[in-house]
């Protein structure tokens, strides 16, 4: 018997190692061909209009794929240097990879043909050991069921209990408190972290009704968040490479980052584990309605346990991961943009002037003060522009099309839009698309004697940062919400201030969600107009 299973075990194994050793000696000669070229290329210069990667039969753009140094960055010069903003990626072995930054393609894909364009099965197969069968990672039915019952997470009523009741109290007995005590110690703090920190004590009392504690003063590093972040790294590295082959033969081997991949992932489900237990044992003991989300869940009659972990693990990423990158590279900008840092300032004085009470930095009058807060509205949605929290999305047909352009599109193509190279388009943001100006947001009205802002939004396909279509971000008004409570309640009392070299420029690192390369260290400062 031992020997059947290992003859097994070897014929599976040679399946996924047989096309790579095939073709390696090949691969192999043309890395040592190219290998003189590619040290030398250590920028990522932007290629001129036409100027687009040879793809060569069986490899595609390979070549010039590997002379990369920041290959994401590659992709978006592409794009920006496209005539149609559009181009086709070659992959080894003649698989075609459609990459868009055109918002009339985005629509057709989110939108126009949605029934068309899904996760597909190798996204799915990519992301299914870390979310399994989660929201993001689903489709049909179980999609369609996960978003109806997450739907009343955001009501007008959840909405102003999240506000009012999570996040003030985050802010004002945790996360102002240690910004206090850091400005007064003179300590520098890795801001990334301490957001990630923060949005994730919110994301679990709001959705689960638990409060982990992340943002103790302590600032301990928990297993699971290390987990989570070598799980989403991981990952991530799967789609970027162009042999799936490796990694799934590392998978099946259990070597290397697969293996490392498979130990974060179990920490990571332990902890969802643990707190879908503990909810479970809490509706069974109380009488009292839970409305959480997790309650939710397990009410609706799916109480299979993978499946309720697998929808924890996919909200804690969408409501810690995006928001907390939101924040970080806001506070990035807005500390290099004095005037727009200034305009939020007497945005939120003036506020909560309304209210009677300027000094009082937390009241029960939230929900209406960050609604309010219309410049600061526009100063986050020009820090996303620039530095969206999920740099791409991948689509598949999953039957032939014609995009808009023209383009035939055959089943099982991969079309991909980047939010990124969006954000830096000349034609859709002008040729100031480079400077950060809340502005383009916004209009002069007039109101009486007075001029105020109102707020101009962009139509969702060609700022997709919330995606679109009908799989748009449920969470999209509490995620501007939690931000405009957290810019008031720590700028109206603290001065940001990057600890960087003069010229310093943060690097943009596009995981699953997008981080800020190193984290963000910085100093706080106590604002002398606040005492």
């Amino acid at each position: 018997m031992k020997n059947f299973w290992l003859t097994e075990a070897m014929v599976e194994l040679g399946q996924f190692l047989l096309p790579f050793l095939l073709v390696f000696p090949s691969f192999l000669l043309l890395f040592i061909i190219t290998k003189n070229k590619s040290s030398r290329s250590t920028q990522n210069p932007t290629p001129t209009q036409g100027d687009l990667p040879k793809s060569y039969p069986i490899i595609g753009h390979l070549i010039a794929a590997n002379q990369q140094k920041d290959k994401f960055q590659w992709l978006t010069n592409l794009l920006i240097s496209s005539p149609s903003s559009t181009f086709v990626l070659h992959r080894p072995f003649g698989f075609k990879s459609i990459q868009t930054a055109d918002p009339i393609v985005v629509e057709h894909i989110l939108k126009t043909k949605f029934h068309i364009y899904q996760k597909g099965l190798y996204h799915r197969s990519v992301l299914r050991d870390f979310l399994g069968d989660g929201i993001f990672n689903v489709e049909g039915e179980a999609w369609k069921f996960q978003r109806q019952v997450a739907s009343h997470e955001f009501t007008n009523k959840s909405l102003r209990k999240f506000v009012e009741n999570v996040v003030d109290f985050e802010l004002s007995n945790r996360l102002v408190p240690l910004l206090l005590e850091a400005a007064k110690n003179r300590r520098v703090l890795d801001l990334q972290d301490i957001l990630q920190r923060f949005t994730f004590d919110n994301i679990c009392k709001i959705s689960f009704g638990y409060d982990p504690e992340y943002l103790d003063p302590s600032l301990a590093n928990q297993e699971f968040a290390v987990a989570y972040e070598e799980a989403t790294m991981i990952s991530t590295a799967r789609f970027r490479s162009f042999f799936p082959i490796v990694w799934k033969t590392s998978k099946f081997l259990n070597i290397g980052s697969e293996k490392r991949l498979k130990e974060a992932v179990s920490k990571v489900r332990q902890f969802a584990l643990a707190i879908v237990k503990e909810k479970k044992e809490t509706i069974l003991k109380s009488s009292e309605n839970s409305e959480d989300l997790l309650s939710r869940f397990l009410k609706s009659g799916h109480s299979d346990e993978k499946f309720v972990t697998d929808i924890v693990i996919s909200f804690l990423l969408a409501g810690r991961d995006t928001t907390s990158a939101a924040l970080t590279w806001f506070f990035w900008l807005v500390h290099k943009n004095k005037q727009a840092e200034q305009q939020i300032l007497e945005e939120v004085l003036q506020n909560r002037g309304k209210q009677g009470n300027k000094t009082e930095h937390l009241n029960s009058t939230a929900y209406e003060e960050v609604k309010d807060m219309v410049y600061t509205h526009a100063a986050l949605c020009e820090s996303m522009r620039l530095f969206p929290p999920v740099p791409v999305d991948i689509k598949e047909a999953t039957s032939d099309d014609v995009l808009p352009d023209g383009m035939r599109v055959k089943k099982g193509t991969w079309v991909t839009y980047h939010p990124y190279a969006m954000g830096r388009l000349e034609k859709l943001w002008g040729p100031d698309w480079a400077k950060y100006r809340p502005e383009r947001w916004l209009q002069k009205t007039e109101n009486g004697v007075e001029k105020k802002w109102r707020f101009v939004p962009r139509d969702p396909y060609s700022y997709p940062v919330f995606h679109g279509g009908p799989r748009v971000c449920l969470g999209k008004e509490m995620a501007f919400l939690q931000m405009k409570r957290v810019v008031a309640g720590v700028l109206s009392r603290f001065k940001v201030v990057p600890v960087a070299e003069e010229g310093f420029e943060p690097v943009y690192v596009p995981y699953l969600t997008a981080k800020m390369h190193g984290g963000f260290r910085v100093r706080i400062e106590e604002r002398c107009e606040f005492e």
